[in-house]
């Protein structure tokens, strides 16, 4: 099969997609349940929905300026699923958990995380960045799959803690585990599917299949949707248009919900696109086609919530200046914390490898500490 043919555009007009904003920007009655659960969105929080995306898309383009300049050693960019992470991230509660995989930007975003702490993993200064408990995000995840164990484990003690099924709303709590379309070929996936159905653990997985692992795309890795997959392991499963931000925070809000109150997992897949590289040290066009990108950059997540604002007056001239005026704060921020990082002190990697004082870990950093000195006696 020629690789710039594995797939073909219109494999995202499918009939099991939840869709409820055309990319023209007009509203669709295909799916009254889910329109029912963005009815109460008014042009105030769409106009957020807008702006956070547009800040996420900055914050990507400014990340990878960076790298290019030496500033950073790799970046990750989150281009063209913006839709399905403010989406979803918007139908969060303070107190449910998510466990990212390393382009959930958008999330990292509306979770409260400063966007510059994002890029210490990049930088490589640091192993993650940001409190995890202050932001209820968990640290970045750069090994495929791995962290959907960690997330349904965490969902099991939420769930013997109590937290889950209450019908307090401050109280009941859900977990996302992310990950792209590559990580459910990985054993720890399909092993987190099993745990979860079978403890009815309240976890959410959300697959933002942007159709491509790196530069192997998704019909060399299933011959069915990958939502079916959670069929399989008799969890719910939905499909969703994931370049419409309004059916993303439709599906991920009723799967929080099941979850929150006692009705087990969810298996979600975004059927989106990533519109740059896998990462800056990739280049896709040696394995996509130019014709296939623009077909996907029609149907930019950002311009269909746009465009749903212009049809339904909510779009002006002040409200688009603030935006950019936004953006361009958060690229000076960027620029700013960025070159101001230093590199930590080398004796800071024994600190945190166990809570607790440990014996080997105490060896080895005094062994640490001699050798440093070693260098000084002999420049002696």
């Amino acid at each position: 099969m020629d690789q710039h043919s594995a797939f073909e555009p219109d494999a995202a007009e499918e009939d099991d997609l939840v869709r409820l904003v055309t990319r023209d920007g007009a509203r669709t009655d295909t799916h009254p349940e889910y329109a029912a659960r963005v009815a109460h969105l008014d042009t105030d929080a769409l106009r957020d929905m807008y702006k956070d995306m547009s800040l996420v898309r900055r914050f990507d383009v400014e990340a990878t300026s960076l790298q290019r300049q030496g500033e950073l050693g790799l970046y990750p960019q989150s281009l063209g699923q913006e839709g399905v992470q403010i989406g979803a991230a918007h139908a969060l509660a303070t107190q449910d958990y998510v466990f990212p995989s390393y382009r959930e930007h958008g999330i990292a975003h509306v979770r409260g995380v400063r966007m510059s702490n994002l890029l210490r993993q990049f930088r490589g200064i640091d192993h993650g960045g940001w409190d995890v408990q202050e932001h209820n995000f968990h640290l970045y995840t750069l090994v495929i799959g791995s962290h959907a164990l960690h997330a349904t484990g965490y969902a099991m003690g939420v769930q013997r803690d109590g937290l889950v099924g209450t019908g307090d709303s401050t109280r009941d709590t859900a977990v996302v585990a992310c990950f792209g379309d590559g990580a459910t070929s990985q054993g720890d996936i399909n092993e987190a599917l099993v745990f979860a159905a079978v403890n009815n653990a309240p976890v959410v997985f959300l697959c933002q299949n942007n159709q491509w692992a790196i530069s192997e795309p998704t019909a060399r890795q299933t011959r069915v949707p990958l939502y079916q997959r959670g069929l399989g392991f008799g969890i719910p499963s939905v499909r969703v248009d994931g370049n419409d931000a309004l059916a993303s925070h439709a599906v991920m809000s009723e799967a929080l919900e099941r979850a929150r109150s006692g009705g087990g997992p969810t298996f979600v897949e975004a059927y989106t696109y990533r519109m740059g590289a896998h990462t800056t040290s990739d280049d896709p066009t040696r394995y996509r086609s130019r014709a296939q990108e623009g077909y996907w950059r029609e149907r930019d997540p950002i311009d269909r919530v746009r465009l749903l604002l212009e049809r339904e007056g909510g779009w002006d001239d002040a409200f688009a200046a603030a935006v950019t005026a936004a953006g361009d704060e958060l690229g000076e921020t960027l620029r700013a914390d960025v070159r101001a990082m230093e590199a930590p002190a080398p004796e800071s990697m024994f600190d945190h490898a166990y809570a607790s004082e440990n014996a080997v870990v105490t060896a080895e950093r005094e062994w640490h500490a001699q050798y440093e000195a070693s260098f000084e006696e002999a420049a002696r």
